[in-house]
C-alpha cells in the first residue's frame, strides 16, 4: 500500500497566559450567542455565507470525507415553499402525535407551528448529510461517522455566523425529506439541519435560559 502523503504542521505556539486570554474572549464571545426565531429582512451578503461553510469546511470528519452538502437557499418563493411544507409537518408534530414529554419540554421555548421567519429571514441553509459520495467515475463511496462529521462541521457554521454579528436557528422538522424534493438533492444525502440566517429583528427576544454549569458539564480526572 502507497505511504500517504504527509506535510509539515507547525502551528503557532502560544504562551499559556495568551491561550487562556483567548480562551476566555472566546468564551465570552459565544456565550453571548443565542438562537432566534424573531429575524430583519435586511440583506445578508452572500460572502457570509460563503465564508461560515468554508469555516465549516475546517471541521474535522471520519477519514477526511467530508460528508456534507450546504444548499443555501435566498429565492423568496424556494423559501415560501419550504415553509409552507415545514409547517405541515410542524401542525402534524404539535396537533396530532403523541409525544407528552417532547412538548413539555419545548413548552418553556414557546415554540408551535407558526415559522413565519422562514418568510422573513434572507437565507435558508440546509445541510445534507452524504450517506454515499458520488465519485468522479460515478461509484459511490460510503461515507462512515456521517452525524458525528456532519454535527461539527455545523458547530463551526453557527460560531463563524455568530463572528459575523448574525443569527440563526437549528430547525429539524420531522420528517424533513420535502426538502429533499424542494431542492432537488440526490437519494445519497439527507436533510440534516435547516438553519435560517439572518440578523435578528429589532424587538428580538429570547427566552430566560441558564446554560449547563460546568461542574454538570465537565469531569475531571487528575
Amino acid at each position: 500500500m502507497t505511504e500517504p502523503p504527509f506535510v509539515p504542521y507547525r502551528p503557532e505556539r502560544v504562551p499559556p497566559d495568551v491561550g487562556l486570554r483567548r480562551g476566555r474572549e472566546f468564551l465570552g464571545h459565544m456565550d453571548r450567542r443565542r438562537s432566534v426565531r424573531s429575524f430583519s429582512s435586511a440583506p445578508v451578503p452572500h460572502e457570509a455565507i460563503e465564508l461560515a461553510v468554508s469555516a465549516a469546511n475546517t471541521a474535522p470528519s471520519g477519514a477526511h470525507q467530508q460528508p456534507w452538502t450546504f444548499v443555501a437557499v435566498s429565492d423568496p418563493d424556494v423559501r415560501h415553499r419550504i415553509r409552507l411544507a415545514a409547517e405541515v409537518e410542524e401542525r402534524r408534530f404539535y396537533r396530532e402525535r403523541d409525544l407528552p414529554e417532547w412538548h413539555e419540554a419545548l413548552a418553556m421555548l414557546g415554540t408551535d407551528e407558526h415559522k413565519d421567519y422562514l418568510d422573513v429571514v434572507p437565507w435558508l441553509v440546509v445541510v445534507f448529510a452524504q450517506k454515499q459520495t458520488v465519485l468522479p467515475d460515478g461509484r459511490l463511496r460510503k461515507n462512515y461517522y456521517v452525524s458525528e462529521s456532519v454535527g461539527l462541521a455545523c458547530g463551526l457554521f453557527i460560531a463563524a455566523l455568530h463572528t459575523m454579528g448574525l443569527a440563526t436557528l437549528p430547525h429539524t422538522p420531522s420528517p424533513m425529506g420535502f426538502l429533499t424534493t424542494l431542492l432537488d438533492r440526490p437519494p445519497t444525502e439527507r436533510p440534516y439541519i435547516l438553519f435560517p440566517v439572518g440578523y435578528p429583528s429589532s424587538d428580538c427576544r429570547v427566552p430566560d435560559l441558564a446554560r449547563k454549569p460546568l461542574a454538570e458539564a465537565l469531569v475531571l480526572r487528575s
